[in-house]
């Protein structure tokens, strides 16, 4: 249950009541919302998981060393491996609190740490002892670490999705601001619980707009009551008509109380992921450095996307061709579906799929659906008009094999394994002159899966999440971007065949 709130709260300037009125409010409280469980803290918990885990890894070095004809290490030499991973660990921030970390970056951070410290053992151990055995124990050991903390960092992803997504786990945020970027704060954090950050004020003087559903308050209250009544643990300052000192004041009053804060910068819409924070002239400048779409590194990508669609068209051929003779036993010829889309720069291709669907009437409302689709704010997509797909069509839908031969668009370089999806020229004309910077998405080749799809923006979803979504891509793309994409959509295929 959440805690009762008091109608108006006290002043800033208000005496605190005396002591045996908190006691009293205090047995009230706990009679009402029962014992507060007691919380182990994230980091202290990570770590405690961490420590565990090399424990295990290292028990399995040894009792497997003899089916595997590598000797165990000394004792020195197993204990100070997990030790070193530990430090270098800490030292990559993974055991503070972060907001929007997930599951791959923790396994990147798990990855780099034991690598690093498995090289740095058989280095010493190389300059120290004349063992030939070194390098075949660290791999051992790094291989061991490898799975034991990955699986350790899995299980402690998947009980914090489940709690969150009950809505019993999350820190408890204050939001100050409610202009337009407050409440779309307050609508992101509370569409996606697992965030980790659960909203539950609004601190602003001269609110906008309601609190979509959420107390306001104005910027007199008193911190210390704040922070108490509601159990604020984090606060973001988005925009709002205070002034400049009124949230400096505010920021550190909070930071008094052990709540920490995130900021919403100015010119958020256009700051990359690479920023670096200097001191010029003893004043914090942040200056960002986006992706180049026509650097060097995109041309690698491209030319990595034709390689890897060449092998996966020869892996997947029995698929291919299994999926092929379904629709030719169900809807005869032709087997591909063709469409026109727009990719790099504006340019037309043919973009393939198995066809899933009985030949219906001929029809061109695209700039029908293409005005309904910007007022409502909703992208084309999914089923369009009356469900003609077939039984095997749905199936191929809903297992996303449909599109498979798209690894033949990728293949002839007009489209790339991950990027933009890409959209009709009916629509995209549309969209360019109605949709904030809808045509930045086309500085780069369309892709069989993106960003915004791996996010749930596939189908009758928000047009403007997904041209934002995508911009982003665009602008923080890296390759372990796409890698993390790329499991993304496995899982969220598999994920969908199940539900």
């Amino acid at each position: 249950m959440e805690p009762s709130i008091p109608s108006t709260p006290p002043p800033a300037t208000a005496e605190p009541p005396a002591a045996h009125a908190w006691l009293r409010f205090d047995l009230r409280e706990r009679l009402l919302r029962g014992p507060r469980p007691a919380r182990i803290p994230a980091s202290e918990r990570d770590l405690a998981v961490d420590v565990l885990m090399l424990g295990f890894a290292t028990g399995a070095v040894a009792v497997s060393a003899s089916a595997s004809g590598v000797p165990t290490a000394g004792i020195g030499w197993l204990v100070a491996f997990p030790a070193l991973v530990l430090v270098l660990l800490g030292t990559r921030g993974i055991y503070t609190r972060r907001i929007g970390s997930t599951y791959l970056d923790d396994v990147r951070s798990v990855v780099a740490a034991t690598v690093v410290a498995a090289l740095a053992v058989t280095f010493i151990r190389a300059l120290l002892t004349h063992e030939t055995e070194a390098a075949s124990q660290a791999i051992r050991g790094w291989l061991f670490a490898v799975a034991y903390v990955s699986a350790g960092r899995g299980g402690l992803h998947l009980a914090d999705l489940h709690f969150r997504r009950k809505r019993r786990a999350g820190r408890r945020t204050l939001i100050v601001g409610a202009g337009r970027i407050g409440h779309l704060i307050v609508r992101r954090l509370s569409a996606k619980p697992e965030t980790g950050l659960k909203p539950v004020c609004i601190l602003d003087d001269d609110p906008i707009e309601n609190g979509a559903g959420l107390p306001i308050l104005n910027r007199e209250s008193d911190v210390a009551w704040l922070v108490r009544e509601y159990g604020i643990e984090h606060a973001i300052l988005s925009f709002s008509s205070s002034s400049h000192e009124a949230d400096l004041a505010l920021s550190r009053r909070l930071r008094q109380f052990g709540v920490s804060i995130s900021v919403v910068p100015r010119l958020f819409e256009d700051i990359p992921d690479r920023v670096v924070l200097d001191r010029v002239i003893g004043l914090p400048m942040v200056s960002t450095y986006p992706t180049n779409p026509r650097g060097w590194h995109f041309t690698a990508k491209y030319g990595a996307d034709r390689v890897l669609a060449l092998l996966a068209i020869i892996l997947l051929s029995p698929i291919l061709v299994g999926a092929a003779a379904g629709v030719f036993l169900t809807l005869r010829r032709p087997i591909l579906f063709r469409q026109r889309r727009v990719r790099l720069d504006g340019r037309e291709f043919e973009m393939l799929k198995f066809r899933t669907m009985r030949a219906g009437p001929v029809t061109d409302g695209s700039a029908v659906s293409a005005e309904q689709a910007i007022l409502g704010d909703v992208a084309p997509g999914g089923v369009e008009g009356p469900d003609r797909r077939t039984r095997f069509g749905a199936l191929l839908r809903r297992t996303s094999l449909d599109e498979l031969p798209q690894l033949f668009n990728v293949l002839r370089g007009e489209m790339s394994l991950v990027g933009p999806r890409p959209e009709r020229e009916g629509f995209v004309h549309w969209f360019e002159r109605s949709i904030p910077r809808y045509g930045d998405r086309h500085r780069v080749k369309p892709g069989i899966t993106g960003w915004a799809q791996v996010h749930g923006l596939r189908g009758s979803t928000s047009l403007a999440d997904r041209v934002e979504w995508d911009n982003y891509y665009i602008e923080n793309w890296s390759l372990w971007l796409d890698i993390k994409i790329l499991v993304l959509t496995v899982l969220a295929v598999f994920r969908d065949r199940s539900e």
